[in-house]
Parts: structure tokens; sequence; C-alpha cells
């Protein structure tokens, strides 16, 4: 099964670079996920894999073999689109043989095939039920059969959740995974939910702006997170401005915040008087009525309260007016009130220091 690389890539449409020079390498066998917002040049890079579209330049490989010329019926790919795109004047059982006699197999093979991957993805039974006699799911599924039934070796799936209720969603996701795992194909997989890639990928390329930020395990996005957009759009962070005041012996830094409160961080190169961004998720603040005062505690006043089933999301106040959001386990934690003055405690290890960008905090971290 193919190895996907794209070398110094560029698409533009007028002026405006949807791709921008991007450079990537997706594994065989890999379930990869583009994520960002929307524009972000995900589903640009995805058609342009696929050969719907032609790069202005730069180079695409499926395997050993450069595709920029070959047509997408010849790139054995397999396109789910976010809409399902399915016929609907055929029945399932049409819309999933379609492919293998579109290709010139002969019934027998074409029949075996359609058994084969209407039994993987569970709709065996409806086989004769037209589009608009199936739900949002298995429409999906049948979409995602057809690809399979038409010999794909690589499995490209567009936003393709994105029509269906959460629960179903969720359901689907791991499915559709679980046969790309089955079946050995390379899976890309385009999204702007970030729980969606998280969940089911091997790797994910985050994106904004035609660029690529970041690729790497969601565990290395989450915890190791390499820029201020990355921290900010793959999960939830808080962000407080200051300046490096000192070193510490064991080589941190002290960071002194706008309102003068000193936080220790771990040094990530900085030197004294870089003007720096402060990182912290929410769910590594430890928050306490009594903790004492000093290094790396804030005083605040809890201004909204959010319960979320397994955890509860409390929005406190700084005294310079900034918000700070911290995240507890509903069952291992005393609840506050609205108004309860609190301390918090960020842990030096969770620390994560950028640079202040040239662009300012606000811009950074806009998903426009």
């Amino acid at each position: 099964m193919p190895e996907v690389r794209v070398v110094n890539l560029t698409k533009k449409f007028g002026k405006i670079p949807a791709i921008d020079n991007v450079t990537l390498t997706i594994h065989d066998k890999e379930y990869f996920s583009l994520l960002g917002p929307s524009g972000c040049g995900k589903t640009t890079l995805l058609r342009l894999i696929a050969g719907l579209i032609q790069p202005d330049s730069g180079e695409i490989y499926i395997g050993d073999k450069l595709v920029n010329d070959v047509p997408p019926e010849d790139r054995d790919i397999g396109f789910v689109f976010q809409t399902f795109a399915l016929f609907p004047h055929m029945t399932a059982w049409n819309n999933v043989t379609y492919g293998p006699k579109v290709k010139g197999y002969d019934m027998a093979e074409a029949t075996t095939i359609g058994h084969e991957v209407l039994e993987m993805v569970k709709l065996h039974e409806r086989l004769d039920a037209y589009p608009n006699e199936l739900s949002g799911g298995m429409m999906q599924r049948v979409a995602v059969a057809r690809a399979l039934a038409a010999g794909a070796q690589l499995l490209l799936m567009d936003e393709a959740l994105g029509q269906l209720d959460a629960k179903v969603r969720t359901e689907i996701r791991y499915e559709i995974r679980r046969m790309a795992k089955d079946l050995k194909l390379t899976g890309i997989h385009v999204t702007h939910d970030q729980s969606e890639a998280m969940a089911i990928s091997d790797r994910i390329a985050v994106m904004r702006k035609g660029k690529i930020l970041q690729v790497g395990t969601p565990q290395e996005l989450y915890m190791e997170p390499e820029s201020i957009f990355v921290a900010h759009f793959i999960g939830e962070s808080n962000f407080l401005e200051g300046y490096v005041a000192s070193k510490t012996c064991e080589g941190n830094i002290i960071i002194e915040l706008r309102e003068g409160t000193k936080m220790e961080a771990i040094n990530r190169g900085f030197v004294e008087g870089n003007q720096v961004v402060l990182s912290m998720r929410p769910e590594t603040l430890i928050v306490e009525p009594g903790l004492q005062e000093g290094q790396n505690v804030l005083s605040g006043t809890v201004e909204r309260i959010t319960f979320e089933g397994s955890s509860v999301r409390y929005e406190i106040r700084l005294p310079n007016d900034e918000i700070v959001i911290a995240v507890k386990p509903t069952l291992s934690s005393a609840l506050f009130k609205i108004g309860e003055k609190v301390k918090v405690f960020m842990p030096v290890e969770y620390t994560h220091v950028f640079p202040y960008p040239d662009t300012g905090l606000k811009e950074e971290i806009s998903v426009a």
C-alpha cells in the first residue's frame, strides 16, 4: 500500500496561496489527518493528492510514482465526500458495485466484492435501499463501501463525517479507521474537528493559511506544541504575556507577568529581556482557596462555572482583568462558587513558553 509524499507543493487561487510550498510525507498504512480551521488549505491539499485539481508547482508522489499528470481514476484512490455524493437513482448495491463494473470486472467478481464490502460496513441487509431511504450514517457507510469496492489503496476522506450528528459521527469515525487498518490502506482524513482527529489518527498535520505548522502524534501535538496556534487549536490553553526577568540555578526561567506576578517556567532557549507568552493547559492548574501567596500562584475570582459532565470548567478573573480557565474532574475536586476568591497554582513541569508574536497574541490565535 502506498506512501504519499508532496514536495514543495503550491496552489494559488488568484493571488491567494491555498497551499504554500508544503512538503509532507504520509507513511504506508498510516491513518493520517489534516486538521485546521476552515480555509486553511486542508481540502485543497487533499484534492491535489487526488488529482481533482492541479498544482501550480511542486511534486506529488503515491508510492514511488510521480502522479502530477496521472488522472484521478488511475491513482488507485477512493474519495469520500462530505456530501456523500451517492447516485440517488441507484440502490446501495448498485452504488457499491458501480466502481468494479466501470473498471471492467466481470459480474461474478463485482458481486463478490459488493457482498464483502457491504458486509464490512454492516449494511448487507439494506443493499436494496435507495439513498433517500437510509440514515445519514448509513449513507456515509455506503460512500465508504463504494470507495473500497473500487479497489482503492488510498482512502481520502474530505470532512466525511461533518453532516452526521455527534453520536453517529463518533461511532462512524472508529468504524472507518478500523476498516482502513483491516484492509491495510493508507488513509488521509480531512477535518476541522480536533477531537475527531485526536481520536482516530496515527499522526496529524495542523494547517493554517496554506502552511503546515506541525506534524506529530496526537499526544505530541497536545503535550509539546511548537507554536502558540497549535497550543490554542489542539485542546485549550491559557496564555499570559510577560518577559523573561531572570534564570534559576536549575536553568529554568522566571517570567514576570504584566501584573507583576512571577512565574517559573521551563526554558526553551530564552534569555533575559525576551518578551514571551506563557501557556498552560486548563487541566494542569491546581485551584484551591487556601494556597499560600508565592511564585507560580495567581489570585483570582471565579466568574463563570460550566458543568461538562465528567469535568467542571472554571473561568477565573485575575486582578488585571485577564481570564484564566481551569478544568477539574467533577468527582475528584471541591466545587467552587461564582464570586469565590481562589488561588491558582501552575506547576512548572506543565509550562510552555513561546516568543511573543510580531502580529500580537490575538492575531496569532485567530482561526479566521
